[in-house]
């Protein structure tokens, strides 16, 4: 256990089984004698269902240990199951009665209307603002309540080769940008947040730039593509005064060849004007670069070190990570692969690399290598702990670094 997620030695989240006997040993739960608190209050109110969003593999054993404390006391309790996690579940072909007795629906994507479905509701709407009216005065480790909030689902890119958002069919629909930058001023000005996290999964270039003429009036940050838009300095000026203190930049790689065959629509010129242009603004930027990819060598690798430490004075945060091939995505077909995780829910599989440049290789260099150059290091140190680029906007507001 640890501020951020948890494991058991014992149990495994990607094993129906074990998620089974999580429900079935509830009270071994660590976090049993606090939900069995909260539960049991909640359980008085008699709700018709009880819905938990399962985004995370850290949070599935938990999950399913108040799944089955819920059922020990009631097991006519109708118990919906949503959340991104259970959404890739189930576009690997996972339904409900795989958890027979536990789960009675299992929502796949957005689940609002799914939920007025259920309850017989329909007010000829399509869409509601959050509503965080019902939650705890900021019981979180953050300097203040974080305001979430989205103005799209999907990406509106979405050609990345190997990316779940294609393997998933899932569509992109953005809500209009005006309604958008209405809605999270009222919001500000009703929940007072410290932060708005912004949530899409690429803010688009019309958002960027309603939100620069109709600032949230709060500091904010999210994920973006790199796009011409943010090489253009009065551009990222305007940003920067609206509130906005980070973005995330998924930069992937060093490599122009490795980025034209991964199809991510960007290209290193730009991606180097962009990081320049946000530094000179003083936004922060977070970026994210993928290695092991099935187009990468060693030799690419190299690439994006080199690019790296060209620019590491305009790079604040790094996230380095190990490709891993989604089980579903099309572009596995053409790999020779094998399971990543022994268990019928694991979401990635394991591949030959046709260029051998394997995942211990690639972990080897990234931490004997990459990381310990002397441009870099200092970019790694400066990582806030657990909560990674969720609290990293804190730290830049507070000149913490």
């Amino acid at each position: 256990m640890s501020l951020a997620d948890y494991h058991d030695s014992n149990l495994t989240p990607v094993k129906s089984s074990d998620l089974i006997c999580a429900a079935e040993k509830y009270q071994d739960n660590p976090f049993y004698p606090y939900f069995e608190t909260r539960l049991t209050d909640a359980l008085k109110e008699g709700p018709e269902f009880i819905g938990f969003s399962l985004n995370y593999l850290s949070q599935a054993l938990c999950t399913f240990a108040m799944i089955g404390f819920i059922k020990s006391i009631n097991p006519k309790q109708k118990i919906i199951l949503g959340g991104s996690l259970t959404t890739s579940w189930v576009s690997l072909g996972v339904r409900g009665n795989i958890f027979n007795g536990l789960v009675d629906e299992m929502v796949a994507g957005a689940g609002e209307q799914k939920l007025l479905e259920l309850l017989g509701i329909n007010d000829g709407r399509t869409n509601y603002p959050p509503d965080y009216n019902d939650f705890p005065d900021n019981q979180y480790l953050a300097p203040g309540f974080i305001l979430p909030y989205s103005g799209s689902r999907g990406c509106y890119w979405r050609q990345c080769a190997f990316c779940p958002e294609t393997s998933e069919n899932n569509p992109y629909l953005p809500l209009p940008v005006t309604q958008v930058t209405q809605e999270l001023q009222e919001l500000a000005r009703k929940n007072n947040p410290a932060l708005l996290h912004i949530l899409d999964n690429a803010i688009s270039p019309a958002l960027l730039k309603a939100l620069a003429q109709k600032p949230p009036g709060i500091p904010w940050y999210g994920f973006t593509r790199v796009t011409s838009h943010l090489a253009d300095d009065d551009f990222c000026l305007a940003l920067k005064k609206s509130g906005c203190v980070m973005l995330k930049l998924g930069i992937e790689s060093g490599d122009e060849a490795v980025l034209d065959s991964l199809n991510k629509g960007i290209d290193l010129s730009t991606a180097s004007a962009v990081l320049k242009s946000l530094k000179k603004a003083g936004i922060a930027t977070y970026c994210y670069f993928l290695f092991g990819t099935p187009p990468e060598t060693k030799a690419g690798a190299l690439k994006t070190l080199d690019f790296v430490c060209q620019h590491h004075d305009c790079i604040d945060f790094l996230n380095l990570a190990i490709f891993n091939l989604p089980a579903g995505s099309i572009e596995a077909k053409s790999l020779e692969t094998q399971d990543f995780y022994e268990g019928d829910l694991s979401l990635y599989k394991s591949f030959q690399h046709p260029q051998d440049w394997h995942r211990p290789i690639v972990r080897n260099f990234l931490e004997k290598t990459f990381k310990k150059h002397p441009a870099i290091a200092p970019i790694i140190q400066r990582m806030p702990e657990f909560f990674t680029s969720n609290h990293a906007p804190f730290f830049v507001l507070n000149k913490g670094y």
